[in-house]
């Protein structure tokens, strides 16, 4: 492993490492590279979105890791901020912490923002490791603008709204040139879809990127218009949207 993360006695250098998860049910190996598995082996101290979904996670990638071993700490959207400094007290007592996500990468679109903002504040060191984003991915495969972009999370579900934050978005593709990225619970996919095409310029362009990563995996790009005749197929599949012109 690279001396950057290792001391020179071989042991994982103390420091907050922020480890990506698998989004899909698809191949560990396809999603998460060596390197990350070797650092998650030798890591105790967890902080995580999910404790079920964390250690499943940790045991796929290696099922030799004694999962009873490890110390979990749950930091999700219910966490107190008072809360969120002391997760820091093992790395301050020299070991390292990994941060795990629901899926995909932690502190983008996901609470362990909260958490490496403590670490920064207090000088300690943080180390993001390659692994998979859905809205990078998404992005990627979408054909739209890379360099001017924005993910809006989920959209409001007051219609109103919703319907304000789209006409924004329609004006930053317009006038920006900019990418408008966002998600919508599963079940809700297809309502979503349709409304995109009945309320927006039919030439604007939606991207529909969907079980990234999975087996199942699609990357569409189409005009409004023609999403507007499309058989649409996404309801409980997650799924990341795109806007551009």
């Amino acid at each position: 492993m690279s001396e950057t993360v290792r001391e020179s006695e071989g042991a994982l250098k103390p420091a907050l490492y922020l480890i990506p998860s698998t989004m899909s049910d698809g191949p560990v190996s396809a999603a998460i590279p060596p390197y990350n598995i070797e650092v998650m082996r030798s890591i105790r101290h967890f902080v995580v979105e999910n404790v079920r979904t964390a250690r499943r996670f940790l045991k796929r990638c290696d099922p030799s890791i004694v999962i009873d071993g490890l110390e979990f700490v749950t930091l999700d959207e219910h966490t107190a901020p008072e809360d969120v400094p002391a997760m820091l007290e093992p790395l301050l007592r020299g070991e390292p912490i990994g941060v795990i996500s629901e899926a995909g990468c932690p502190a983008v679109a996901d609470p362990g923002s909260d958490l490496v903002a403590a670490a920064q504040s207090r000088g300690l060191e943080v180390v993001p490791l390659v692994g998979p984003s859905s809205i990078i991915m998404a992005l990627m495969g979408s054909g739209f603008n890379g360099q001017s972009f924005a993910f809006h999370g989920y959209l409001p579900y007051d219609t109103k709204e919703r319907s304000a934050l789209l006409k924004t978005m329609e004006r930053l593709i317009r006038t920006q040139r900019q990418t408008q990225i966002f998600i919508e619970t599963p079940y809700r996919n297809n309502r979503l879809i349709s409304q995109l095409a009945s309320s927006l310029p039919g030439s604007l362009k939606l991207c529909v990127a969907s079980d990234i990563t999975g087996p199942r995996q699609t990357i569409t790009t189409r005009p409004l218009s023609e999403w507007a005749k499309a058989a649409c197929s996404f309801d409980k599949v997650p799924a990341i949207f795109l806007l551009y012109n």
